[in-house]
């Protein structure tokens, strides 16, 4: 069969250097799918990188205007697409149509670019910052490389490396994207790069802003992210490859922005049990639940007292969760890969509550399961305890006073999110008062009474936190302007003549409504 050609250098082609092929499972039959795909070698990587680097001089001469006008016609060719893209992703992912991929993943992807394009549009995400009197100016702009971007498994829209965040936020700072597919969704990703490349021609883009490979060697990965000509790097998926990247990107001078692992501690505090056990018990199920629990903000560790109220709040738990159907997981890794955090659980002190096991069946399945452990165990194995099983696994861990309970916030790695559920009468301030604190500063998002795997795409959400969460604090993967920032260079320019600055840093606002920082007062006036 003919392998899947490649998008490079504005051109649909069959690869020229191959090394090896592959094929995408459907992972609710365990069966692969029709189309092959070709694992890419090095020279036609170097040839996307110059065609990308090439992209890169053309965009000197395009304006915000126009790459709004891209994002915003390749999100009215996403909803065009919708049909075949639900379809394509079904197969792919197992997920559910409706509502998640048609009514819930697709809608947020098409509304990420347009916000991305009206940010591109208006300008003020650069901070344009003007000094009068030293005549220095200084305004964030393209990196001078492509930006490559990894998309995980778990998101075949909303994250995709030829649609997503990563992927809107670098094309409105104005870089072009070399997209590496996630090899459980290939098609998906070859019909958004189809979609992407059709609004490329129709807005006159340089030719080679948005290109697609499959997979590479392990080797060529390596060298792809930390290649003198790559601007930075987008990552979302495992640790282990995502830290094996980063070292490479480091020892090349490369930024790299990684998204890794997460367990999303909650802390549930007395008060609250005694006010609604039954429906937090629901709520909580219906998040770890959630996409059969490969969200990398589910709930993957509850923080409890160790009393009866708590004892009879995991009874709860427990029925609730063995009565939810077991989902389907994205591929073949994910029931090892549960099964392999469990035992490392189990090897810290752990104990089984319900589950456990891997699931017969069509697909890739494993049971909904709660372990659980005391705070004491988890203080002296802090690290293997929180090992990510990304499914629905959930570790409860029972405190035996508010001050363990503090301690046990101290040890948590840097996550995502952390949740404190509390009483809404104030009965478990002082509690909250004590861990708040601490717990502050090992996650990137705080949550009270609300469970983390809502994740909105509003320009204040921070879908970032401390390592291993990513891999750098400073940093969001959701939410624009902020998320642009990752994928620009701050250019400074030091008594340049009047007409040869950028228009974001001469005397006029050229849009007039452009915020910028003119001797150290946010303005939207001319200087």
């Amino acid at each position: 069969m003919t392998l899947q050609p490649i998008l490079i250098d504005g051109a649909w082609e069959q690869a020229r250097a191959v090394d090896g092929s592959f094929y995408a499972m459907n992972p609710a039959t365990k069966a692969a799918l029709p189309f092959e795909y070709p694992v890419l070698g090095l020279a036609d990587v170097e040839r996307m990188i110059g065609a990308a680097q090439q992209a890169v001089t053309e965009l000197r001469a395009i304006s915000p205007e126009q790459i709004a006008q891209f994002l915003e016609t390749f999100a009215d060719n996403i909803e065009a697409r919708k049909d075949e893209l639900v379809e394509m992703a079904q197969q792919e992912t197992a997920l559910g149509k409706e509502p998640r991929l048609g009514s819930v993943e697709l809608p947020r992807t098409s509304n990420q670019l347009r916000q991305a394009a009206t940010a591109a549009r208006d300008r003020s995400w650069c901070m344009a910052t003007i000094d009068t009197a030293s005549n220095i100016r200084a305004k964030f702009g393209p990196l001078g490389g492509p930006v490559v971007v990894f998309g995980p498994n778990n998101f075949p829209y909303a994250f995709n490396s030829a649609a997503g965040g990563d992927f809107a936020a670098a094309i409105a700072a104005g870089n072009p994207v070399i997209a590496k597919a996630n090899t459980s969704h290939p098609q998906t990703t070859k019909l958004l790069a189809e979609a992407a490349f059709d609004a490329v021609q129709a807005t006159g883009m340089p030719k080679a802003m948005v290109q697609l490979l499959y997979r590479t060697k392990p080797d060529v990965g390596l060298k792809l992210v930390s290649h003198p000509q790559i601007g930075a790097t987008g990552f979302t998926g495992s640790k282990n490859a995502g830290l094996k990247l980063k070292a490479a990107a480091d020892a090349g001078g490369k930024p790299i922005y990684l998204e890794m692992s997460s367990v999303n501690p909650i802390f549930v505090l007395p008060g609250v049990l005694a006010e609604r056990s039954q429906a937090l018990a629901e709520e909580l199920v219906a998040s770890c639940t959630l996409g059969t629990g490969q969200f990398c903000t589910n709930p993957g560790v509850v923080v409890l007292m160790d009393d009866a109220a708590s004892q009879e709040f995991t009874q709860k738990l427990a029925e609730i969760m063995a009565a939810k159907p077991n989902g389907t997981l994205l591929g073949a890794g994910g029931p090892d890969g549960i099964a392999h955090a469990l035992k490392v659980w189990q090897e810290h002190g752990a104990e089984l509550v319900v589950g456990g096991k891997p699931v017969d069946g069509p697909g890739y399945s494993f049971s909904n399961t709660l372990m659980r452990v005391s705070g004491a165990d988890f203080l002296a194995n802090p690290e293997a305890l929180q090992e990510e099983a990304f499914g629905v696994a959930t570790l409860l861990i029972f405190a035996e006073s508010a001050e363990q309970m503090r301690q046990i916030a101290g040890s948590i790695e840097g996550q995502l999110t952390g949740c404190l559920y509390t009483n809404s009468q104030g009965l478990d301030d002082e509690m909250y008062d004590l861990i708040e604190p601490v717990l502050r500063q090992r996650v990137g998002r705080l949550l009270n009474d609300k469970m983390p795997t809502g994740v909105a795409v509003v320009p204040s959400m921070n879908h970032g936190g401390p390592y291993p969460a990513t891999g750098h604090p400073g940093f969001t993967a959701v939410g624009i302007p902020a998320s642009m920032l990752r994928f620009a260079a701050l250019h400074c320019y030091d008594n340049v003549r009047p007409h040869r600055l950028p228009a974001e840093l001469q005397d006029k606002n050229p849009t007039g409504s452009m915020w910028r920082l003119i001797d150290q007062v946010w303005t939207q006036g001319d200087v």
